[in-house]
């Protein structure tokens, strides 16, 4: 079974780590061929970014839908370019922030995010909205942490993260937290032992469902809005990505 991981931004130290995160829980005999963008921003912080990233994200699942990958999952929170990779691939696509939620959903009654910036928080929301969580998720919480500078974090933002972890579960009353950023994906082990909770990273989280929808013999709908993009050509820009 062949996985795309796909980092929507252009950082090969962001994507190594990421790369290793999936490696870390796939099953033998599960390739994980993790990729990063060849265009856009060195991190997704805002919309504009998240605009770009989709854009990114478009090109590596077409280019792993012609490689034969199984799967594909989407590694930013902002799960950007989703349902648009979904009407590409035939295999499934998963984003980090719903399989984060949906595995949160299972061990916890109610859970929080702790994210990166503060300004983030609305995109995580809308997504909450999205996905139909709004009853299990019971806070986003920001850090203020630029994300790349998760890249080699040190202990000042490890024990911001977890402290506001500690915060997030004593004012939301929540059972999990859930990492709402793929560069933190490498804390999540030392963080559920000291929070003494469940902590989902949703990197291993999307590995794990798409290598279970693989194994279960499914694949993308591609009846109704998952249907392949209407054939058209585009102006511009946008020329080399005609469908």
């Amino acid at each position: 079974m062949r996985i795309r991981v796909v980092n929507p931004n252009t950082s090969a130290a962001m994507t190594a780590r990421i790369a290793a995160a999936a490696a870390a829980v796939a099953a033998p005999g599960t390739l994980v061929d993790a990729v990063h963008s060849s265009f856009g921003a060195p991190s997704i912080e805002d919309h504009h970014d998240d605009v770009w990233a989709a854009a990114g994200v478009l090109e590596q699942v077409r280019r792993g839908q012609a490689e034969g990958a199984d799967a594909f999952v989407i590694a930013c929170f902002g799960d950007p370019g989703l349902h648009a990779a979904r009407e590409v691939a035939d295999g499934p696509v998963i984003g980090i922030a719903e399989a984060a939620f949906h595995a949160a959903s299972l061990l916890a009654t109610g859970f929080s995010v702790v994210t990166t910036l503060t300004r983030t928080c609305v995109i995580a929301d809308h997504l909450v909205l999205q996905y139909g969580f709004e009853r299990k998720c019971r806070g986003i919480h920001g850090t203020d942490i630029a994300v790349l500078d998760l890249d080699g974090a040190d202990g000042t933002c490890f024990e911001t993260i977890l402290g506001t972890a500690r915060e997030a579960l004593a004012r939301d009353r929540s059972g999990a937290i859930v990492l709402g950023c793929a560069g933190m994906a490498d804390l999540c082990g030392e963080l559920q032992q000291r929070l003494g909770v469940p902590v989902i990273d949703g990197v291993g989280a999307a590995v794990k469902l798409a290598e279970a929808l693989v194994g279960l013999g499914l694949r993308t709908s591609k009846s109704g809005d998952y249907a392949p993009p209407l054939a058209k050509t585009y102006a511009g820009l946008a020329q080399p990505w005609s469908p």
